[in-house]
């Protein structure tokens, strides 16, 4: 049996049953995406890491370095979101090829600090090695979430409803476009959907909105697609789940472009994936204040952040 056999999550559970613990100080542990560490205080210690390999998860001729470096911190500050923590320190491990320029690796590290400015994150140290071909950023970062503001994924409840920040599917249709050079679509469109994939935005104030209503049951960020990341709640907390494509929220951009490259708009957010905007369930009663909640916090992120592009709340 290879890996592409027992698949991601297969192989996470054969590894958990090798090294995972129960320990007493381990809240959450193997098979999240956020570790949860007691390590005594009223805060828990979150600790995550993500990896960006080349030609994998870039291409380095599409994609700016210094947008790189933002992206490659911002997947890893979406963890933390997707939990109610706040990040802190970040330690950043690179394997470069030789004939990698050193200009190259100079803005990166400059849209790691951009991105880490943003939220308040400090590159505190890491590691660099050789590599044979392709470039990886492998980073870990590390945050704190008060005890009573986590947010697991087990707490979703039979008649909960499902929410989520923002617009899905633009980053799979800039993917697509990427990948698709010959379809032609609008300078401006291409640069939106571009934008949502190169340079995710880590949804921070509105976690911390969502925290503070208390109304949340269960939360996780949209990494793999919709679909798939609901179904992670619904694992976790053995519940099922119905969703409506026509309630689906999708940008204009979104639309337009799936209809250029010939797929159904709703495919993009439910499959797509790489999107990074919260999903979380709530009882029926807490939506409109939840709503209400991360609308206002989507608004302080656009008036603090120049580059911050409107975003919506659906149900």
């Amino acid at each position: 049996m290879n890996v592409r056999e027992v698949g991601e999550f297969g192989l996470i559970e054969r590894l958990a049953r090798i090294v995972g613990v129960e320990r007493p100080d381990v809240v959450v542990g193997i098979g999240d995406d956020v570790a949860v560490l007691d390590v005594g205080g009223p805060d828990w210690l979150l600790a995550t890491v993500d990896c960006q390999m080349e030609d994998v998860h870039f291409l380095r001729h599409a994609i700016p370095p210094d947008q790189l470096g933002r992206r490659a911190l911002a997947v890893n500050l979406s963890d933390i979101a997707a939990v109610g923590g706040r990040p802190h320190f970040a330690l950043v491990s690179l394997a470069l090829p030789d004939h990698i320029e050193v200009e190259w690796v100079e803005a990166l590290y400059g849209g790691l600090r951009q991105e880490g400015e943003r939220a308040g994150v400090a590159v505190v140290g890491g590691n660099i090695s050789r590599s044979p071909d392709g470039a990886f950023i492998d980073i870990t970062v590390l945050g704190r979430v008060r005890r009573e503001h986590l947010l697991r994924r087990s707490g979703a409840r039979p008649g909960d409803v499902v929410l989520v920040t923002g617009t899905l599917g633009d980053a799979a249709a800039g993917l697509r476009l990427l990948l698709n050079p010959e379809v032609e679509v609008e300078p401006a469109v291409r640069q939106v959907l571009l934008g949502r994939l190169f340079t995710p935005t880590p949804r921070l104030r509105e976690a911390e909105a969502i925290v503070h209503t208390g109304g949340a049951t269960a939360m996780i960020d949209i990494s793999d697609g919709l679909s798939s990341d609901v179904g992670h709640i619904c694992e976790a907390s053995r519940v099922g789940v119905r969703l409506w494509a026509e309630r689906l929220p999708l940008s204009g951009e979104a639309r337009h472009a799936a209809r250029l490259l010939g797929v159904p708009a709703w495919e993009l957010a439910l499959v797509g994936g790489e999107d990074y905007e919260l999903c979380l369930t709530a009882r029926p009663e807490a939506a409109d204040a939840l709503v209400a909640a991360v609308a206002a916090a989507t608004a302080a992120t656009r008036a603090s952040a120049a580059s911050g592009r409107a975003v919506r709340q659906s149900s």
